[in-house]
């Protein structure tokens, strides 16, 4: 699994990584083994991109200019949005270079940049979208406490330190991965810098960073996953009290966007951690690895634009507000 390097001398094997020669760049191979469809993928992908930049950027004017979604829940949305820009503008763009220029190296640090935003931005998903199931949690099963509970002071204080706490976590990480030697191969059969196949690369002892690396995504994918969980349990019992079928409909919309974007979050991470391990074609992890690069991303604006009645409204009277002022 890892690159060891290694000398004998009289019977007893010594590590020799000191002898190697350091390197300064990786090179990320992308889709190398389909270069056939490297058109038709930089411009799918050209697409996808465009759409999640633009649509995530529309949810955040949206809220920022309807005094109606000026709420704890659709404060939070844009905290989303604004992650799911950084996210995927940190992987794409360098991916389009690969794919059409054939741009394929990367320096060590910025290759170390790159995982280390990429595994922050998605650990602060993770806890939005807890600090989101809780917001609904308290409207829902105390609707009458709710506005006492879910202040201002607090939505910032939650959402603040959702982003400081997975920086920090991962900052751990990035460290210890920065301290590991990289003598050779250089090259990433990946699209973007993961955890993975940069300690697949390393010459020395990778142990504890895998460990900690291990304890520290555990508890930041986990733990948001069982509060989710209990929150949305909560939610079911009460819906189900609900005497009235109108109002059951009611209030199972006022979650069905949150809920519809955890189970397709935390769906892409089951399909890419876990079908991957059982199948030995590398061309079909990058392919579930796209799942939660690109896809996931675009469909978030798409589902709470649909699905989230509120900005669907706010949607629809700015769109007809702009054609009476072309009229």
């Amino acid at each position: 699994m890892f690159c060891h390097c290694f000398q004998e001398s009289r019977g007893v094997v010594i590590p020799s990584w000191e002898n190697q020669t350091t390197i300064a760049e990786f090179v990320l191979r992308g889709f190398t083994s389909i270069r056939q469809l490297n058109i038709s993928l930089f411009m799918m992908f050209l697409v996808f991109y465009t759409i999640t930049v633009s649509g995530n950027i529309l949810i955040g004017l949206l809220v920022l200019f309807s005094h109606h979604l000026h709420t704890p829940m659709h404060f939070f949305l844009v905290n989303l949005s604004f992650l799911e820009i950084w996210y995927t503008s940190n992987i794409v763009p360098k991916m389009l270079l690969i794919i059409i220029a054939e741009q394929k190296t990367i320096s060590v640090p910025g290759c170390l940049a790159q995982f280390y935003f990429f595994g922050s931005l998605a650990a602060t998903e993770c806890l939005l979208l807890a600090v989101m199931s809780y917001d609904r949690y308290l409207a829902i099963c105390q609707p009458l406490r709710y506005p006492i509970l879910m202040t201002g002071p607090l939505c910032i204080k939650l959402a603040v330190s959702s982003w400081l706490c997975c920086f920090l976590l991962t900052a751990i990480t990035m460290v210890l991965l920065s301290r590991l030697t990289f003598c050779g191969p250089n090259e990433i059969d990946h699209f973007f810098c993961d955890f993975t196949p940069l300690v697949r690369l390393s010459c020395g002892d990778t142990s504890r960073t895998e460990t900690i690396a291990f304890a520290t995504s555990s508890a930041v994918t986990l733990v948001p996953f069982l509060l989710i969980t209990a929150s949305y349990s909560c939610i079911l019992a009460a819906i189900l009290r609900i005497p009235s079928g109108t109002g059951q409909r009611k209030a199972f919309s006022a979650c069905s966007s949150h809920l519809t974007v955890v189970t397709v979050f935390y769906g892409t991470l089951i399909a890419v951690y876990l079908v991957p391990s059982a199948n030995s074609s590398q061309l079909l992890g990058k392919g579930f690895s796209l799942l939660y690069t690109i896809l996931t991303p675009m469909f978030n604006p798409i589902i709470y634009s649909l699905r989230n009645r509120d900005i669907h409204e706010a949607l629809k009277r700015n769109l007809s507000k702009k054609s009476g002022f072309l009229k």
